[in-house]
């Protein structure tokens, strides 16, 4: 007799289950910056409405389906049709790239979390030289927290073809992370819990964009979850509840980050203006506390024209100092998780105590994500009586834990952060926008808007409301067409595709083009996932054609 599935111990376990997965690291450093880049405020205005238009109807029906199915993101599809099984292999394939590089983001979490507890942080100051006659040199011309990160976290590489050695610190945080996952998955489901940029289509873009990644979609993970629900779930109200958090928590993130950022900006400006002041106070013998931040311009004004000579030797040293290009600087994933909080966290009182807060909740999100993402995987693989016949759940889940983390040492190579980058850049956008795109034109037209309604009520007793039927069948597809157009016309207009790579001469990143062996890296991350819908379907059709031959009878 089959094994009966097993089940969330209630709904509200299913919801934060699915808010765990959604809201993660993105909404810490992604969306904050899209506000800062498209205008504050006024950026909510297109996130809103995608969420609407867009974030809400696709989750509400990738959990249908999962609810309805009753399955992995695999087996749901070739329930729909056999000619889909493709699809949920792609999902599985994006979410097994997906967890080889995004568990690292946690290996870092926990380095700088193990660094936390010294006293002076060890990214609050710059380290001695080999001489001890001052400070080390990239340190001095990056910054304390730029230094940590490129060269006691990373000890990046010049370029991605200086491949370098595993760093054994790295590597070791990278085991720990992946212990920690695999000892959250052995507990089964039981208990995993500026107003004119609107006219600017990209804000509009991006704010798609950012509602698509953020909330998990075409990964297969909300299919996996919601697999494990009572047929009598409402997934309609838990779709909007999961789409309402997640863009809550991201503002609220913002927010927070907007602190940071006026924190941080107001102590380099001030900072600034004390260097500046004590240089020309110092080479000009001006009276102690004469130059102040209103009227600083207007003095070096006139010892450049009353001291010409003097002023241009020392002109170089001197820094320009403005509040606004602080707070212009717009910064993004790693640089804004490990470089910009801990330059403000250093500069905080009793910092080691927000320092290990601050890192145990990126942890925490780090964490929630990675068990969705394994999820996607897990889910199908034991769902398959094939191998859930010869291995038992754990094993399985061991082994898929031990091969993320091998092919994951990759990234804690001197040149591990440039195949990060890779990864994190062209790994999942193109694949996932055609994955969801398929999932919605398959429930739609092909198993039938009509049929998959009259599942729905028959499931929960509700009805489909027009609205949720409309974005499924033209609003959402169109958006996700337009999504796919504009990101394939970006990569074809752009040209050689270029990284930023770490200078220390200069103590600052440095644009280069990617290697031909690079390029060809991507175009397989791409086709690898993408290819599977075509070639799963082209499969079905020669197997179903030659079956057919096989039960002619011979004239």
């Amino acid at each position: 007799m089959e094994k009966a599935r097993p089940l969330w111990a209630n709904s509200l376990q299913f919801v934060f289950a699915c808010i765990s997965y959604a809201v993660g690291l993105g909404n810490v450093w992604r969306f904050p910056y899209l506000c800062q880049m498209y205008g504050g405020g006024s950026f909510l205005v297109p996130y809103i409405i995608m969420l609407i238009v867009e974030g809400m109807p696709l989750l509400y029906l990738e959990l249908a389906v999962g609810q309805r199915m009753r399955q992995g993101s695999i087996g749901a599809w070739r329930t729909i049709s056999p000619y889909l099984s493709g699809v949920g292999v792609a999902s599985v394939v994006v979410s097994f790239f997906l967890s080889m590089y995004y568990n690292v983001i946690n290996a870092w979490a926990f380095w700088y979390l193990f660094h936390s507890f010294q006293d002076p942080l060890p990214w609050s100051v710059c380290p001695l030289n080999g001489n001890h006659t001052g400070y080390d040199e990239e340190c001095e011309k990056a910054s304390s927290t730029q230094y940590f990160w490129y060269r006691k976290t990373l000890n990046i590489s010049p370029s991605l073809q200086e491949n370098g050695g595993v760093q054994w610190e790295p590597a070791l945080c990278l085991l720990l992370a992946w212990l920690v996952v695999y000892l959250c998955i052995l507990r089964g489901t039981e208990s995993t819990g500026k107003i004119e940029q609107l006219a600017n289509p990209k804000a509009w873009i991006n704010a798609a964009t950012q509602i698509f990644f953020s909330l998990g979609l075409g990964f297969g993970s909300l299919i996996a979850f919601a697999s494990y629900n009572e047929p009598s779930n409402n997934c309609q109200k838990h779709a909007i509840i999961v789409s309402l958090i997640n863009s809550f928590t991201s503002i609220f993130a913002s927010i927070v980050t907007f602190s940071i950022y006026g924190f941080k900006a107001t102590f380099n400006y001030e900072n600034c203006l004390k260097k500046v002041s004590l240089l020309l106070t110092n080479t000009f013998d001006l009276e102690d506390g004469f130059l102040t931040a209103s009227n600083l311009e207007q003095v070096k004004g006139y010892l450049a024209s009353a001291y010409p000579s003097k002023y241009s030797e020392m002109f170089p040293q001197i820094k320009n100092c403005s509040l606004e290009s602080e707070l212009d600087t717009a910064v993004q994933g790693t640089g804004l998780a490990f470089i910009v909080y801990t330059e403000a966290i250093k500069n905080m009182e009793v910092s080691q105590l927000w320092s290990v807060l601050y890192f145990f909740m990126l942890l925490m999100l780090g964490i929630g994500s990675m068990l969705g993402n394994t999820a996607a995987i897990l889910t199908p693989l034991t769902d398959s009586k094939i191998i859930s016949s010869h291995l038992p759940k754990e094993a399985i889940s061991g082994l898929v834990c031990l091969v993320n983390c091998a092919i994951g040492m990759v990234f804690t190579m001197e040149a591990g952060n440039y195949w990060f980058d890779i990864f994190n850049d062209y790994a999942a956008t193109l694949s996932l926008l055609l994955i969801v795109l398929v999932e919605t034109i398959a429930v739609c037209y092909v198993y039938g808007l009509r049929r998959f309604e009259s599942d729905l009520k028959a499931m929960t007793g509700r009805a489909v409301s027009w609205y949720w039927k409309v974005m499924w069948a033209g609003v959402s597809p169109l958006l996700i067409v337009s999504l796919f157009v504009f990101y394939l016309s970006d990569y074809i207009l752009t040209g050689t595709l270029k990284y930023q790579a770490w200078d220390a001469s200069q103590g600052q990143l440095v644009t280069k083009d990617y290697p031909a062996y690079a390029l060809a890296v991507i175009g397989l991350l791409v086709a690898s996932s993408t290819m599977c819908i075509p070639l799963a379907a082209l499969g079905t059709f020669v197997q179903r054609r030659l079956k057919r031959g096989d039960a002619d009878p011979v004239a």
